[in-house]
């Protein structure tokens, strides 16, 4: 087990290091920052991601959704998709990507494939180097099934994003008042 977790956290770091390469952060911060409200859309694994990092950036104050959700509102002009892809090709987000594009919304992609559909919809593409379920020879090798890789190095370099967006200095008094009390 201490192998297969050694291995996991080396491929996953990884990853991340490399993420930090060609993406611009900061621009991402600008449009996060300017946006009226925030839209997150992942399906299977990364969706799951998209919903614990919506929960973090609700933490942080933003207003922010969920796609899907019924009480998600309709995305309009000044509002940002942030649509969380390996493949970068599921049909269902880039649907919602076009959509959003027709509205006036930006669209930022968080994908392998910067050449994919969804990439090709947005205005902002965040390309994290990992392994799909596809396996195409430009992906890194894994030990992991799927798309975990991808969806860990998401996950984490997301949430050291919204650390990064908002400067925390490890307090959390703001983000621990706007923490469910309601559990």
């Amino acid at each position: 087990m201490k192998k297969t977790v050694e291995t996991v956290v080396k491929e996953v770091d990884q990853v991340l290091k490399s993420s930090l390469e060609g993406n611009d952060f900061d621009e991402l911060a600008g449009r996060i920052k300017k946006a009226k409200r925030l839209f997150i859309a992942g399906e299977g694994r990364s969706g799951l991601v998209g919903k614990m990092i919506a929960m973090r950036l609700m933490h942080g104050g933003y207003e922010v959704y969920v796609t899907g959700e019924t009480i998600t509102p309709s995305i309009t002009d000044g509002d940002l998709l942030m649509v969380l892809s390996g493949s970068g090709k599921t049909g269902n987000l880039v649907a919602m990507a076009e959509t959003a594009g027709k509205t006036g919304a930006q669209i930022v992609s968080f994908t392998t494939d910067s050449t994919s559909s969804a990439a090709e919809k947005s205005d902002q593409v965040i390309t994290i180097p990992a392994a799909t379920k596809y396996r195409r020879a430009e992906e890194p090798k894994t030990i992991q099934p799927l798309g975990n890789q991808f969806d860990q190095s998401l996950h984490l370099l997301l949430d050291a994003f919204i650390i990064y967006l908002e400067g925390s200095n490890g307090e959390n008094s703001d983000w621990k008042n706007r923490h469910a009390n309601l559990e």
